[in-house]
Formats: structure tokens, C-alpha cells, sequence
């Protein structure tokens, strides 16, 4: 690290006692990828306050003219799904669901005597226990799938803290495993 900066401060004491010297020294050394040209010569720029102020309209519309020619980015329409990136998708939506319908019903329940509202346990179980099989198991797994999911999937990456499983094999390996046990999981919760 040392020899570069000696080298730069070097070149800028050349360059501000002899000019024309540093010019042939600069051409010695090993060129730049980015210069084509035959002749090596130093770039100069005029200084922006030497022109007159731009009105603010004019500098919009270059403003705008230079977004346009802007690259676009590419979306996530192009890219194919790959089990990598699913879990981690599927981990933070099912964070955001678990814990967004506890804060729902925490202020729900504080909330209910207020409304007449009657979200005690005894209550609950005799609303629902009315329900078709098929609707209670289906609300079975709406619950039971994000829970199982984030608590599995929040153990793999408690390993990959520790530093192990973190090779792009075992990545897509524990992916598929997180799935499989998560589906398998919400399954037996929701026949409960």
C-alpha cells in the first residue's frame, strides 16, 4: 500500500514542477485499457462555473432527456424461480402474516369489550364449531402452514449462522427440505 501512494506523490510533484515531463513519463508507464488513442495526452476540462447559469427549466428538461437513455433494470419476470430465493421470499411474507395477525388480534381482544364484541375462547370454539370440516381445515392450514414454515425456515437460517449448510448444494437441499417438512407439519396441525 505504501508503494502506490509514494508513486502518487511522486507523479503530482512531477506534474506541477515539470509539466512536459510528466507528459512523457505518464506515456512510459503502462496505459490506461480505456485510452485508444495513439498519442498519450492529458484530459482537460473546463471548469462549470465558467458558463452561464442554467434556468431551472432548461436543466429539467436535460434532467429529463438523461432519463431516458437511462438502461432499465431488468425484473423478476425474466428470472427463473429457483428454490434459492423462494424460502426467502416465503419467510419474510410469512413473518409479515404471523405477526401482523397477532398485532390484529391482540387489539382486537383489547378492543372487544368496548364493541360488545365476544372474542373470549369458550366463545370462539362454539362459533367455530359449527363450520363445515373443510372450511376448519382450511383455516387449520392458513394458520398452521406460516408457522410452520417461518419456525423451519428460521432454524435453517440460525445454521447458516453458525456457518454451516451455506454451500449453494445444501442452500437448495434444505430449501427443498424446508418445504417438504413445513407442508408436512401444517398437515398434521391442521388434522389435529
Amino acid at each position: 500500500m505504501l508503494t502506490p501512494r509514494i508513486m502518487q506523490h511522486s507523479m503530482r510533484r512531477l506534474a506541477v514542477h515539470h509539466p512536459a515531463r510528466a507528459s512523457t513519463v505518464l506515456s512510459q508507464l503502462a496505459r490506461p485499457v480505456a485510452i485508444t488513442s495513439p498519442t498519450l495526452s492529458l484530459q482537460k476540462r473546463t471548469s462549470t462555473t465558467e458558463q452561464a447559469p442554467i434556468p431551472p427549466s432548461t436543466a429539467y428538461s436535460i434532467l429529463e432527456q438523461q432519463r431516458l437513455k437511462r438502461p432499465v433494470s431488468p425484473h423478476l419476470g425474466i428470472y427463473k424461480p429457483q428454490i434459492t430465493w423462494i424460502p426467502s421470499i416465503l419467510n419474510r411474507l410469512t413473518g409479515s402474516i404471523l405477526s401482523g395477525g397477532l398485532y390484529i388480534f391482540g387489539a382486537a381482544y383489547l378492543v372487544s369489550p368496548l364493541f360488545g364484541w365476544h372474542l373470549e375462547s369458550a366463545t370462539m370454539a362454539a362459533a367455530v364449531a359449527g363450520w363445515p370440516l373443510a372450511v376448519k381445515f382450511l383455516l387449520k392450514m392458513g394458520v398452521a402452514w406460516p408457522f410452520v414454515f417461518h419456525s423451519v425456515n428460521g432454524v435453517r437460517h440460525l445454521m447458516w449462522d453458525m456457518g454451516r449448510g451455506i454451500t449453494n448444494a445444501q442452500v437448495a437441499r434444505t430449501g427443498w427440505a424446508v418445504v417438504g417438512v413445513s407442508v408436512v407439519g401444517a398437515l398434521g396441525l391442521a388434522l389435529i
